[in-house]
Formats: C-alpha cells, sequence, structure tokens
C-alpha cells in the first residue's frame, strides 16, 4: 500500500478518482491546492487532509508518493522539492520545459534514490494494448507510416484561468499541452524520432503560444508521420493511423482516451486477418487511462514486472517538443538527439 499525496486538485481530480479505483494499491492521505472549497468537493466520503500547503506534506514520512498536478512552471521546481524530501513523484505533462530541466531531475532522482514517472494515461486501453499484444507476437512488419489528429476545441472561455496561453505559464501551446500525448503514442508504438520540420501559428484565440501545427517526422526505423494539430475545431478529437507492413491500425476518434475507443486492425494480406483477429482475442485484459497508468507504476515500485512510463519516456518527450520549436522558428529541419550545445537545451521560452 502506497500512501500518496495529491498536489493541484484541477486534472487532480482525475488522479483521485484513479487512485481510489485501486484501493488495494493506494491511499490517498492529502490533497494541496489554494482553493480549499474546490479541494473539499472532492472530498466526499473520503478521509485525508486537505492543505495549501505542500511543504508540511513532503515532511511527513508517511508518504511515499507526491503526486503533481499543478500548472506547467511549477512542474521542475515541486518535482526537485519532492525528490530531495525523498519521494517518489509521479508529474503531469510536460515533465519540464528543457532538456536541462530534464537533466536536474534525473540527477535528482539518481542522488536521492528516488523514481519520477511523467504522466502519459493515454498508452492504457484496450486498443492500445491489443496493438502492443500484436507487436509482441510479431505480427506487424515494419513500420511504414503514421498519421495523427489533434483537432480539438478551445474558446475564449479556456483561457480565462490566468496561466493558460501564456510562455510565463503553460510554457507552450498545443504542441507541448495537447499533441503530447498523440506524439507519446507515436513513439511508443513506432520507436524514436530521428528529424523534424516543423510549422506552427496561432490562429484561433489572441494568446501567445501556437495553437495550430503541421509537423511532419522521420522516424529511427525509417518511417515517416505526419502531426496536425489545432484548437480551432467544432468538437474534440483525436485520431491515430498506423501503417505496418502487415497490418493497417485505425483509431476511433475520443479526444482524451483513444485507446478506450474500438480500433480497425486491417491486415494487407487478407489471408492473415484470421490470425490477427486470432491473437486480438487472446489480448491480456489491463485498466485504462489513469487507472491502468497508476498501476503500472505501483508494479514498478513493488519491483514487478511492468510498462511503467520511465523518466527516459518524459525526457524523449520534452526533446521534442525542444526539436519542434526550434524547426518553427528556424525553419529547418532539425535532428535528434540534441546536444547540450543545441539552442534550446536550457529551454523553448521566448
Amino acid at each position: 500500500m502506497l500512501n500518496v499525496a495529491i498536489l493541484g486538485a484541477g486534472i487532480g481530480a482525475q488522479h483521485l478518482a484513479a487512485y481510489q479505483a485501486l484501493p488495494h494499491l493506494f491511499r490517498v492521505v492529502a490533497l494541496v491546492d489554494k482553493d480549499q472549497t474546490r479541494a473539499e468537493a472532492l472530498r466526499g466520503t473520503h478521509d485525508f487532509l486537505i492543505t495549501p500547503d505542500w511543504n508540511g506534506v513532503f515532511a511527513r514520512p508517511d508518504i511515499d508518493l507526491i503526486d503533481i498536478c499543478l500548472p506547467p512552471h511549477l512542474h521542475l521546481p515541486v518535482t526537485l522539492e519532492a525528490l530531495a524530501a525523498g519521494k517518489n513523484a509521479i508529474c503531469e505533462k510536460p515533465l519540464a520545459t528543457s532538456l536541462a530541466g530534464v537533466e536536474q531531475i534525473a540527477q535528482t532522482a539518481k542522488r536521492h534514490n528516488r523514481k519520477v514517472y511523467p504522466v502519459f494515461q493515454y498508452r492504457w486501453g484496450r486498443s492500445c494494448a491489443q496493438l502492443r499484444h500484436l507487436q509482441r507476437a510479431d505480427l506487424l512488419g515494419q513500420p511504414l507510416v503514421a498519421a495523427l489528429e489533434t483537432h480539438w476545441s478551445r474558446d475564449s472561455t479556456y483561457y480565462d484561468v490566468p496561466w493558460r496561453g501564456t510562455w510565463a505559464g503553460e510554457q507552450g501551446g498545443a504542441v507541448l499541452g495537447h499533441a503530447i500525448h498523440a506524439h507519446d503514442l507515436l513513439t511508443h508504438f513506432m520507436g524514436p524520432v530521428r528529424a523534424v520540420s516543423a510549422v506552427t501559428t496561432t490562429r484561433v484565440n489572441p494568446i501567445e503560444t501556437e495553437d495550430c501545427a503541421a509537423l511532419t517526422f522521420e522516424m529511427a526505423n525509417g518511417a515517416l508521420a505526419t502531426s496536425n494539430i489545432t484548437l480551432g475545431a467544432a468538437t474534440d478529437e483525436t485520431r491515430l493511423r498506423f501503417v505496418f507492413e502487415k497490418l493497417t491500425v485505425t483509431s476511433g476518434s475520443n479526444p482524451y482516451a483513444p485507446g478506450t475507443s474500438d480500433w480497425s486492425f486491417m491486415a494487407r494480406d487478407p489471408n492473415d486477418q484470421p490470425d490477427i483477429d486470432h491473437a486480438l482475442t487472446k489480448t491480456p485484459d489491463e485498466a485504462s487511462g489513469f487507472t491502468g497508468f497508476l498501476a503500472a507504476i505501483a508494479d514498478d515500485l513493488a519491483g514487478r514486472p511492468s510498462g511503467a512510463v520511465s523518466l527516459a519516456d518524459g525526457a524523449a518527450s520534452i526533446e521534442l517538443v525542444s526539436a519542434v520549436y526550434h524547426s518553427a522558428r528556424s525553419g529547418a529541419r532539425v535532428s535528434l538527439p540534441l546536444s547540450s550545445a543545441h539552442p534550446l537545451f536550457n529551454g523553448w521560452i521566448p
């Protein structure tokens, strides 16, 4: 049983619900939020401390895990504080807003012998589990191309929260805060990115950060991928299409949990379809979204085999965002990995 403190009652409400779905693994003992009324609304019949003071929570020896659900500009400093206090940490995306910050986190985690888990809950869901199962069964062949659509709707009321839409508060726009999950799924299933070309613009709302983008990726294995992003769509929809040598995979349009909708798995050779369909029926069950994400963390901390999101996964996501912003600003095709001499190694905030 792991004792948890959640920092932030915004997205933290969804984390709380997932912890409460796993009572044999986690016990939430504290919820930290400046808005005590908002926090109290989440308490229900559960008995946990509500406080605005995370320093007091960090000092408690009974807390094993700090779950950071704060605005992006606080992610790096609070993660470092949690690790220095001897706690393992979960950090909502983005983990940091520079590769230098990620390096600080890695060094601090190593020094205190603690773990950091970046949040990429989109990986959990039956359809994602099915695709992983097909990969393990060697039924996909080589990756060829992928197409990602992050078409969401954000009007002016979304930006009534003062830190949103600003470089100082949100630390980035649609590339960082919205499409980052689709890009994580791309690399999760098709491997690392070798190069990126990007165009970004602001066309939907009068904000500082980008709300539209068109990206192309060359993967390390030679596959190609595109990602187009807007916050000006009529509704919120995420679509993913992965084309492999032997199989084409097409998601549904669920924006926030694409792996929970039914996906199409179509063999290129119709003679292979029975093997694909049979393998799909043998997919191991797993929890979806935050529940699956947290269950994997519990397994990892207990030393059991797990598919938990690693700090390296979080570092890769920040490296990719850095490359996207550099390409968009310079007009150049940017190769990865990025070295410590890269112009955006210390951050992309203008």
